[in-house]
């Protein structure tokens, strides 16, 4: 039986075979990218009870992430707990909207069976970033085997890292043939392909890089291990996302996005559901398609939804993390 996961109203995308003229004809216009980004609305644009309302899709689209060396059983139920019960049951039972929860629950390997423990019943998935996370450097048939031990374990998603050398030196034929290999060891578990974007260097790679992972069967392309110097950006966005729109246009099949790393704040998560709402539609503001990794814009919504209950915000540490 397959792990539990987030709900599917659409095919899985299969991956085709490599395309290599499609690659190679994958130019970006970084200005028209920039111009297009500065365009898009921001949090003003979005007020009172429609605010409320899209961050709080927000919350619903947020994968809560504990990755460090000090992780314990007790901090991933502390997290899992979370996930159940995101924002304060005053607060989601003043704007109608019991039974909230956050989209998964990412750990470590060895953070799964507490994780699934904690979250037994509540129909929350369990990702598992893998591969030698966040280098992806370690020895490829170890790779393999922790992605198999993760599916093993009861993870529903596994979040993978490509090898970004293959990008740096234009090999898109071993970027796809590993991205294949990996889509295989995943088995029914969904697979989320890190580019690890501030680490490829030009806007033209991430569109490339994209299109190959696709092709590979990713069901997710995620842009930050959140470990690199510099992580999602909208420009970074807009390029994957388009490059989604124009794999499903190709193949008829959807592709979720992921962006990780440096969004914390509440009109941050706006403007990025603006962009992919303008850019590839309702589908993509659902858990299957759309997926925030940002464990702390959690509490700077609860603090916005506050406001919108009370008409004040309260002292911050309230909303902090634990």
């Amino acid at each position: 039986m397959p792990p539990p996961g987030p709900a599917h109203g659409h095919p899985r995308n299969p991956g085709m075979a490599l395309d290599l003229d499609w690659v190679a004809g994958a130019a970006v216009n970084r200005s028209a990218v920039e111009r297009r980004v500065e365009s898009l609305p921001g949090r003003r644009s979005v007020k009172g009870a429609h605010q409320a309302a899209w961050l709080l899709k927000a919350v619903s689209l947020i994968d809560l992430t504990t990755l460090s060396g000090d992780d314990t059983s007790a901090r991933v139920a502390r997290l899992c707990a979370k996930a159940r019960a995101p924002l304060r049951a005053d607060l989601l039972e003043a704007v109608g909207m019991a039974g909230l929860t956050a989209g998964a629950v990412c750990v470590y390997h060895d953070m799964i069976e507490p994780a699934l423990r904690a979250l037994e019943g509540s129909g929350i998935p369990v990702a598992a970033v893998s591969t030698g996370f966040p280098a992806g450097l370690s020895p490829w048939a170890l790779r393999l085997a922790e992605i198999e031990a993760s599916v093993k374990a009861g993870a529903a998603e596994i979040d993978i890292v490509i090898s970004r050398r293959h990008v740096l030196t234009g090999d898109w034929q071993a970027l796809y043939q590993e991205t294949r290999e990996m889509r295989a060891a995943c088995g029914a578990a969904h697979m989320k392909a890190i580019l690890a974007t501030g680490e490829l260097q030009t806007l033209g790679n991430i569109r490339k890089a994209s299109l190959v992972c696709m092709m590979a069967g990713a069901d997710f392309i995620k842009t930050s291990t959140g470990k690199e110097p510099v992580n999602a950006t909208l420009p970074v966005g807009l390029t994957m996302v388009r490059a989604i729109r124009d794999y499903e246009a190709r193949t008829g099949f959807k592709v979720g996005f992921k962006p990780a790393g440096g969004i914390s704040k509440a009109k941050d998560a706006l403007v990025w559901l603006s962009l992919m709402k303008d850019e590839l539609g309702q589908d993509w503001l659902q858990p299957d398609l759309f997926r925030f990794g940002a464990s702390s814009l959690l509490g700077d919504i609860e603090r916005q939804i506050e406001h919108f209950v009370t008409g004040a915000y309260s002292a911050g540490h309230r909303h902090a993390m634990g």
